[in-house]
């Protein structure tokens, strides 16, 4: 590979370019969090419920994952600068979509599809450009730089949409990020590209297979909520007696290993796979893209969790959310930048596992703390300990990976890495937004049914219409319509007093599984090096 950037570290434009290719990394992550606080209202506005928008967020980082190792071969092949620049127009075009999306339909064309579709363009090529622009010497720096950009968005992106929500619109966040968008196209022109010698050409039956399985497995996974998780819901599709989620996501792991296999015979006939599956039995790299989605499924599953306790279960306006998730994203950012400024040599196996172990804490001390009677600033220690540990595995994670493979597959290494962040994080989210809808309808049907101020009416009616899911409502919303229905205003209170403990129950049920993925990612971190890339071991 030539590499026309090499000097990139000393010239004045450096930092320029540093600069534009954090902006997009700051950009693709801010969409995974700023509209977090803002489901509710986004879902008024467009027609449609919690489980919609749940749908849109998840089909956002779906596409992303689906995607994002065949963006990285587009970049290889056209040059990684090119696609870097046609990602941030696909992805302005979708945030043009986004902002005046009338329905849900149109919201997942521009926010799910096309936004999506800009980003597995733009993520592989960043990890590219920066070795291409960086020297060797420097280039730790930049990734922990650009890393940190995530973080630094992941952090401002509920206070974001808090504000915009709460004095302007949700629309008024999209619309900005077109703004962003044609900025970093202006600067990028100064960005040195990086032009393979060769030309490879594109493996579709690859991208195809892999695509499918990941699509279709996730796919499975969101279905959960209303499908079942096993035994199929009333009126819901199955086969065999068993929830088509079950078959879903086999379906989808039968394809990942088909193409596995694809690959493995194309390296055999010495034709170029999208994927050298040598890089899968590559113990430090396989490590290190583990804990990514781990760390991923988790950080948007609470991302998702905590918002609806905050805005729905205790009425706080979308800036106030905001507001409250706030220490989460100053500890996240304090630990993802200053943990490779202070301590250079530390072990990052070792911050790898004090991280998770945060992790772990948080969710566990955030279950303890979710209560009917607890006031907002009972999240605050929780959420504190959930960021540090955030922080901790973002200041690591992304030196582990690229430096287990020679420079030539830092591209390809950059697809596959957000390949799996993409897919942690819809899974996360579709993971604790089904566990949660499942547990709270539940709970709220056993409430109601052993409630003998609810009379018999209600309960045959609210059997029959939540026992195939219930949305996450506030207690407005459900006054409001047991006021509609004619309710006496005991069987009124009663229906309140089972949904304020439904919620906590769906609630306690997402960050349980939360806390069992932190606790089943504590027995890959063994493949986590003990000595930072290029220096000695002990």
């Amino acid at each position: 590979m030539t590499d026309r950037g090499g000097t990139a570290g000393v010239r004045p434009g450096a930092r320029s370019v540093l600069l534009t290719l954090a902006a997009g990394q700051f950009l693709m992550a801010l969409d995974s969090s700023v509209m977090n606080v803002s489901i509710a209202a986004v879902a008024d506005d467009v027609g449609t419920t919690v489980t919609g928008i749940q749908g849109a967020i998840t089909a956002y980082t779906l596409v992303m994952a689906m995607l994002m190792i065949p963006g990285g071969k587009v970049g290889v092949l056209i040059g990684r600068r090119r696609a870097f620049m046609i990602g941030c127009a696909v992805y302005g075009c979708g945030s043009l979509v986004t902002a005046l999306a009338p329905n849900l339909p149109v919201l997942l064309l521009g926010w799910s599809f096309l936004e999506g579709v800009g980003a597995a363009l733009i993520l592989p090529a960043i990890v590219g450009l920066v070795a291409g622009n960086f020297t060797a010497e420097r280039r730790a720096g930049a990734y922990g730089i650009v890393a940190a950009a995530g973080a630094v968005a992941i952090a401002l992106g509920p206070l974001i949409g808090g504000l915009a929500t709460t004095y302007f619109s949700w629309r008024w966040v999209f619309a900005g990020e077109v703004v962003v968008v044609l900025v970093i196209l202006v600067f990028a022109r100064r960005i040195a590209d990086t032009i393979s010698e060769e030309r490879p050409r594109i493996d579709l039956g690859g991208a195809l297979l892999s695509a499918g399985g990941l699509g279709v497995f996730v796919y499975g996974v969101l279905r959960s909520g209303e499908w079942g998780w096993f035994r199929p819901k009333p009126d819901a599709p199955s086969w065999l007696g068993v929830s088509m989620t079950v078959w879903l996501m086999l379906a989808g792991l039968f394809l990942v290993w088909l193409f596995l296999r694809w690959e493995a015979r194309l390296v055999e006939r010495g034709r170029e796979p999208l994927v050298d599956p040598a890089m899968l039995r590559n113990k430090q790299l396989t490590g290190g893209l583990t804990m990514f989605f781990f760390q991923y499924l988790v950080q948007m599953g609470v991302f998702f969790v905590v918002p609806l306790y905050l805005s729905i279960a205790l009425g706080l306006s979308a800036l106030a959310t905001g507001a409250r998730i706030l220490p989460l994203s100053m500890t996240l950012l304090a630990a993802a930048i200053l943990i490779p400024r202070f301590l250079p040599d530390v072990s990052p196996r070792r911050v790898v596992r004090l991280g998770v172990l945060a992790l772990l804490a948080g969710a566990i001390a955030l279950m303890a703390a979710l209560d009917l009677d607890a006031g907002a600033e009972i999240v605050t220690l929780p959420l504190l300990l959930i960021g540090l540990g955030m922080g901790a595995l973002a200041s690591q994670l992304g030196s582990v990976t690229v430096s287990a493979v020679p420079e030539r597959q830092t591209a390809e290494v950059g697809g596959v890495q957000n390949a799996v962040t993409n897919l942690g994080a819809s899974i996360g989210t579709a993971l604790a937004g089904s566990l949660l809808i499942a547990a709270l309808t539940s709970s709220f049907l056993a409430s109601v049914e052993q409630n003998a101020a609810i009379p018999a009416e209600v309960k045959n009616q609210a059997t029959v219409e939540l026992a195939s899911g219930v949305p996450f409502l506030s207690d407005a919303q459900l006054e409001t319509a047991l006021d509609t229905a004619g309710t006496s205003p005991e069987a009124t209170e009663a229906a309140l007093d089972a949904n304020a403990e439904a919620r906590l129950d769906g609630l306690r049920a997402a960050l349980a599984i939360l806390a069992l993925a932190s606790l089943l990612a504590l027995f890959f971190t063994q493949r986590i090096p003990r000595n930072q890339p290029g220096r000695p071991g002990p």
